[in-house]
């Protein structure tokens, strides 16, 4: 699993022009991206992950102050564009596979007393945020 954390002071997800999650910050926007062979323990690890992560202010965790997540399932984190100027998408699991770990992600979160709010499984979603720091990083698990 692959995923691409930024601190956030706020950060929202529009689906047809309608709201479908939003978190007021200080907190984490979380693209998720899932390849062939990931595993529900790879979900359960990227959560405890995500939830410790200390990138907040002072160096403290979302655990630390409650902070809310957004997560969205993102497939191209999978891309590969080393070749031509269309990138492949064979690295990234197809729907069935790759949505059930996206949502074991967020259950894990929420199991260890996260807020989460998402967007929307293979939806065209509008994604907004306003990035502090900034602070971005890439995690593999």
């Amino acid at each position: 699993m692959r995923a691409v954390v930024q601190r956030v002071s706020e950060a929202s997800v529009t689906v047809d022009g309608r709201v479908v999650g939003q978190i007021d910050g200080p907190g984490l926007m979380v693209l998720v991206g899932v390849t062939h062979d990931d595993t529900p323990e790879q979900a359960r690890k990227l959560a405890a992950k995500l939830w410790g992560l200390r990138i907040l202010d002072e160096e403290k965790s979302a655990s630390d102050l409650g902070a809310p997540l957004l997560v969205i399932s993102q497939f191209t984190l999978y891309g590969d564009a080393r070749k031509g100027r269309r990138p492949s998408w064979i690295a990234a699991a197809p729907g069935p596979v790759a949505e059930p770990l996206v949502d074991a992600v967020v259950a894990e979160l929420r199991k260890l007393g996260a807020k989460v709010e998402t967007g929307v499984f293979g939806a065209d979603m509008k994604v907004a945020l306003i990035n502090d720091g900034p602070i971005t990083l890439v995690l593999e698990v």
